[in-house]
């Protein structure tokens, strides 16, 4: 299967992400990609079955993939698997969803 997401796409879902939910981003690579102690988190890429964060771990970046709970096949799917990724990090974390 090839890849539905064209550099240019991965690169606008980056930049929306970073530049509109970098706290969200924080929150998901906490809960889901293993990294309690993270301060901070950008999409660093993305393909049909992950998304790629590059997290800041005691003052070290470290690369952070996080799969998506199906293999997507067009963009619109991504909003939905950040807004589920969103939502159960801040359950997994006690935290009440800001939006």
């Amino acid at each position: 299967m090839t890849d539905p997401f064209t550099p240019e796409v991965v690169e606008q879902i980056a930049r929306h992400m970073n530049g509109d939910h970098a706290d969200d981003n924080v929150l998901i690579v906490r809960a889901l990609g293993g990294m309690p102690s993270a301060t901070a988190a950008r999409v660093s890429g993305l393909d049909a079955d992950a998304m790629e964060f590059a997290a800041v771990v005691d003052g070290i970046e470290v690369p952070v993939r996080i799969r998506f709970s199906e293999h997507l096949t067009e963009r619109r799917q991504v909003r939905a698997e950040a807004v589920r990724m969103y939502r159960d990090a801040c359950a997994a974390l006690g935290e009440e969803p800001r939006h």
